[in-house]
């Protein structure tokens, strides 16, 4: 069954790009199993971006001849650019992507569209890192894979397991959400799209595929893995800012209970690192500005005070992606207790070196302070994320005779506070 019917259900989208060699082949199989096997209404929409060879004919070719393939031309490159073009005018019910090599056993199609076309989830995901898939490809892409999926896990506090397979669907609803949010035009538009949707609170199904690697594929490793890390610092810094609009999306369509992903530890540590450094130079500067002038202790607790408060704002947006004003002056109250526990390592390392070298030089103090203050900073991230800023869960309401709910997490981002009645 195809698009000729009133409503359509799927739309199978195959980005291509200079495919001229193997494209009619593919498409032909593409659209064999559709006809025998997928139920409801569908069509295949070939997304030329861009191709210089033979192409764009080809596909116009099996528009014409077969029914229920549309082709589209795109004037710009970029599987992600094609995506958000064709998906964004497409009135399917769901919305689907194949790689163009058709890598993935097409038995998967059915069970990633189906928990769709019911309403159970609102994105669905080809997986070759499940137990139960098989996968044949190089030592190499296997490597790059797992780790690349690794450190998406452990830095951007998700939870999905391949973002970059070229299998996945999407429904309409969640298309009109998401994608407005996606602004990578490329390869990493996938792993931007899943990020954002889980942070979001909608649900991701995943299918163990079977997949076997095109030896021709054309894609150049490097320079993707470039940009996936560009991109997951853009997104991530876009998350914890709330430059990204996610909260809206959340409200319209998310998916109870949720608590929105907190940033992987590994992150926090980089964030914590990162604005630690900071803190550290201006600690330095400071010092070296008020020490002729005041002393060298009093010069070292002004110091150490301006840059806790400023550390302290910064970690709880940042690191621990906290905004608004709920708590922020209880925060700081906190954050001035471990700002006092360092401020006593800080003043005891003077202590100490004035104590073993009685006249040490102004540049002695700033070496020994710097250093001080780096023990400082790492004592500092262990009570921020232990104490100042831990993830606070509302006690349990039991009732006698009954087990135990789950807990509930208390979302720090006020504007998640307000949460939508559950989807039916």
């Amino acid at each position: 069954m195809t698009e000729t019917d009133q409503t359509l259900d799927i739309d199978i989208v195959v980005p291509c790009h200079d495919e001229q060699d193997t494209l009619a082949a593919h498409v032909r199989r593409l659209h064999a199993f559709c006809r025998s096997s997928l139920p409801g209404s569908w069509r295949i929409t070939i997304a030329d971006n861009a191709s210089t060879d033979d192409t764009p004919r080809i596909a116009d070719d099996l528009a014409a001849m077969l029914d229920g393939v549309h082709a589209v031309h795109l004037p710009l490159k970029g599987r992600g650019r094609a995506l958000k073009a064709v998906w964004g005018a497409s009135p399917a019910r769901v919305l689907v992507y194949l790689d163009e090599d058709l890598s993935t056993d097409l038995a998967a199609l059915e069970p990633l569209v189906a928990p769709l076309l019911s309403g159970h989830s609102d994105l669905a995901i080809g997986t070759r890192l499940a137990g139960s898939s098989r996968v044949v490809r190089g030592g190499k892409r296997e490597f790059i894979s797992r780790s690349y999926n690794l450190l998406l896990r452990s830095t951007m506090g998700v939870s999905f397991s391949d973002a970059q397979c070229g299998f996945k669907a999407i429904t309409r609803e969640a298309a009109e959400h998401l994608l407005p949010l996606c602004e990578d035009d490329a390869w990493f538009f996938d792993t931007e799209l899943l990020v954002l949707a889980e942070h979001a609170g909608l649900r991701v199904h995943e299918v163990p595929v079977d997949w076997v690697d095109d030896v021709d594929s054309s894609v150049d490793i490097t320079s993707t893995a470039t940009e996936d890390l560009r991109g997951m610092w853009r997104v991530s810094r876009g998350l914890a800012t709330g430059r990204i609009p996610i909260a809206p999306v959340y409200r319209a369509i998310g998916r109870q209970p949720f608590s929105t992903p907190h940033v992987g530890i590994l992150e926090q540590v980089l964030r914590f690192g990162a604005i630690g450094v900071v803190s550290t130079i201006a600690f330095a500067l400071l010092y070296a500005l008020f020490r002729p002038a005041i002393g060298a202790q009093t010069a070292d607790f002004v110091a150490l005070l301006v840059t806790a408060v400023g550390n302290t704002a910064l970690n709880r947006r940042f690191t621990f992606g906290m905004r608004g004003r709920a708590g922020a002056g209880r925060h700081q109250v906190q954050g001035l207790v471990v700002f006092g526990i360092a401020w006593a390592i800080t003043a005891g390392s003077l202590v100490v070196l004035h104590a073993t070298a009685p006249g040490a030089s102004h540049g002695a103090e700033i070496a020994v302070l710097t250093a001080a203050n780096l023990l400082a900073t790492l004592v500092r991230f262990v009570l921020f994320k232990a104490w100042v800023f831990r993830t606070r869960r509302r006690p349990e309401l039991v009732t006698p005779g009954t087990a135990a709910a789950a807990p509930v997490t208390v979302v720090a981002d006020p504007a998640t506070a307000s949460r939508p009645a559950p989807r039916a």
